[in-house]
């Protein structure tokens, strides 16, 4: 929404005005693109009137007639090159958006260029959108990092990556319209984000003049009867998720393909091509895939186990083949061939039953878009879970981390030379290593370093792994799993038939149970306003209040019906499921899953 006014030059768009758009130029930097391409296709930018969209410091003609909607971050390079556009007269009109708030010095800058340039009539409006934030799902956000090493977790520069995660969660509540309560555990870069962002917000409330957070706010409705709950969590209190092999279709996604900002690219390897000169084959080319809200398979399966989206992608296969054929027996009766639509009206009425199917192609061609888009990442994703025995990791993974018993030895699963990549080997080992209640003996510790070592395996993320577990160790007891396990169910059906898409033969079938990870369960604590030694000594803060205070007391005891989890420090798609399951459960609750980043096991590896 805050996005549409913005291309509308700042005011709200009329729903249902006719007549053509105001025509103009969209130019943003990198994190403008980010934040746009997510939410909105090239066609919506279209249908707004965005005729061209550049990237600010692309060579850009001159085009006189035609206003210019700027969205960028106000660093001092991307001011210089507005001041440069200004110089050079490139547009009608400027309308510029500031991602996040804008200097007052760097204000003058602009000011003074405009002046210069003879242009100041030309710049029609400034704004700060406080739009300083990524939005994936209606409800997950991550925050914007273009320079990727600023966010990662054992820095120097502390403080600077505070201030960017505080400055991002700032603009998220100014866009959400709406003032948090506060809570965060003790001791750890959780609560520096907490004590910097409760400052932040009371300031801006006492400045009753500039606050955001009064009349005609953009969430103003949406947030209204009950203040949200933010739960800041620290990477730190659980990093075997992160590394757990995975089974539901978006984390498998994630995990296995290249897959960011909601597109996933494949490289397509396809066979052999018969040409007259005989087979030769093709070479791979790259291909990308937008997983949106409007995929309506994406949207039901998204958070599905494996088995059962490849079962459904084949059902939807299935139906449509039925569908098509009716539509060419229709067609062919009635003598017509291709997609002539003048001849088809002017047939009589007792055609009717032809119109109709007529009528629907194009559904039915956006049908057989999204089933052949998932028919070829599903295929891309099971060759990973064939190759690497995914569901072998992910069910291994899962008893380990509940406790249960093994029926194979650690050892063994490290040394099977068909079993996984090294990486495999090493998140498998490291999600013992940590969800072992007693770590194991030197001798035990060499003989694993020895079988990681022979498997091709990097041992540097187990020294950091080694350090954190002795320093957690002191902190608090281990992390619980809770403890059931995945149920393996009888083979696939509808899958295993030999006219399917899909081969599964050897993969698992294995069924989910609902089992709340930590990040759910902290806040489940939280939301609930349960008692529990994880999060009873959490500190509260209430930015609302005059005077802020160092306690852990709830002034407000009843449970929240809207709650905003914030990782910092790195989430993934599997916390993310697991805390949307959970409020599957509980009738008019809602809670958004946010983190300074995302990133699959792959990337977090490298991190640790």
């Amino acid at each position: 929404v805050a996005l549409k006014r913005m291309l509308n030059f700042n005011v709200p768009p009329v729903k249902n005005s006719t007549g053509e758009p105001v025509w103009k130029v969209l130019i943003y930097d990198r994190f403008g693109q980010d934040i746009i391409s997510p939410l909105l296709s090239v066609k919506e930018l279209r249908d707004m009137g965005i005729t061209l969209h550049l990237l600010l410091h692309s060579d850009r003609d001159v085009i006189p007639d035609v206003p210019a909607v700027y969205f960028v971050m106000p660093t001092e390079e991307n001011i210089d090159r507005m001041c440069q556009d200004l110089r050079n007269q490139l547009y009608e009109s400027y309308y510029l958006n500031f991602i996040s708030a804008i200097s007052r010095s760097k204000l003058e800058d602009i000011a003074n260029a405009a002046i210069g340039a003879n242009a100041v009539i030309q710049v029609a409006k400034v704004f700060d959108q406080y739009l300083n934030f990524i939005t994936l799902e209606d409800d997950m956000f991550v925050l914007c990092n273009q320079n990727k090493e600023l966010v990662s977790y054992r820095d120097t520069e502390m403080e600077t990556i505070m201030d960017t995660i505080v400055d991002s969660l700032f603009c998220f509540f100014v866009t959400l319209g709406a003032i948090p309560i506060i809570r965060c555990s003790r001791g750890t870069a959780a609560e520096m984000v907490a004590v910097k962002l409760d400052k932040k917000l009371r300031e801006n409330l006492r400045d009753a003049r500039n606050s955001l957070f009064t009349g005609d706010t953009l969430g103003a409705g949406q947030f209204s009867f009950q203040r949200p709950l933010l739960v800041l969590v620290d990477r730190n209190i659980d990093l075997a998720t992160p590394l757990h092999h995975t089974w539901t279709y978006q984390a498998l996604v994630h995990d296995v393909l290249d897959f960011h900002l909601n597109r996933v690219s494949l490289e397509e390897s396809t066979g052999m091509e018969s040409s007259p000169s005989g087979a030769r084959p093709k070479k791979k080319n790259k291909k990308s895939y937008d997983l949106t809200a409007f995929d309506k398979f994406w949207q039901k399966h998204k958070g599905s186990p494996f088995p059962e989206v490849a079962e459904s992608v084949q059902q939807e296969l299935e139906s449509y083949r039925a569908q098509e054929d009716e539509v060419k027996r229709l067609k062919s009766i009635m003598g017509i061939e291709g997609e002539d639509e003048g001849a088809i009206s002017m047939l009589s009425d007792n055609t009717a039953k032809l119109t109709s199917a007529v009528s629907s192609l194009p559904e039915l061609l956006e049908k057989k878009r999204l089933i052949d888009l998932h028919t070829n990442v599903a295929t891309a994703v099971l060759e990973h879970i064939k190759s690497r025995k995914l569901d072998v990791y992910f069910e291994y993974e899962e008893k380990i981390m509940s406790k249960s018993t093994l029926d194979k030895s650690l050892l063994d699963m490290i040394s099977d030379p068909d079993a996984g990549t090294p990486e495999d080997k090493m998140r498998l080992f490291l999600i013992y290593y940590i969800s072992a209640a007693q770590a194991p003996s030197e001798i035990d510790l060499e003989q694993y370093k020895k079988a990681l070592t022979d498997a091709g395996c990097n041992l540097a993320p187990l020294s950091y792994i080694k350090q954190w577990k002795a320093f957690t160790k002191m902190a608090s007891a281990p992390t619980s799993y809770g403890n059931t396990t995945p149920k393996p169910l009888g083979l696939f059906s509808r899958v295993m038939n030999t006219g399917s898409q899909f081969v599964m033969e050897g993969v698992k079938n294995l069924v989910l149970k609902q089992q709340n990870l930590p990040v759910t369960r902290i806040l489940d604590n939280l939301m609930e306003m349960k008692s529990n030694p994880e999060t009873d000594d959490y500190r509260y803060f209430d930015p609302k209040m005059l005077r802020g205070s160092d306690s852990s007391v709830p002034r407000n005891k009843n449970p929240f019906q809207e709650a905003i989890v914030f990782v910092v420090g790195g989430g993934n798609y599997i916390e993310y499921q697991n805390l949307i399951d959970y409020v599957k459960g509980k009738q008019g609750k809602h809670v958004l899953y946010g983190c300074s980043e995302l990133f699959n096991a792959t990337q977090f590896i490298k991190q640790v």
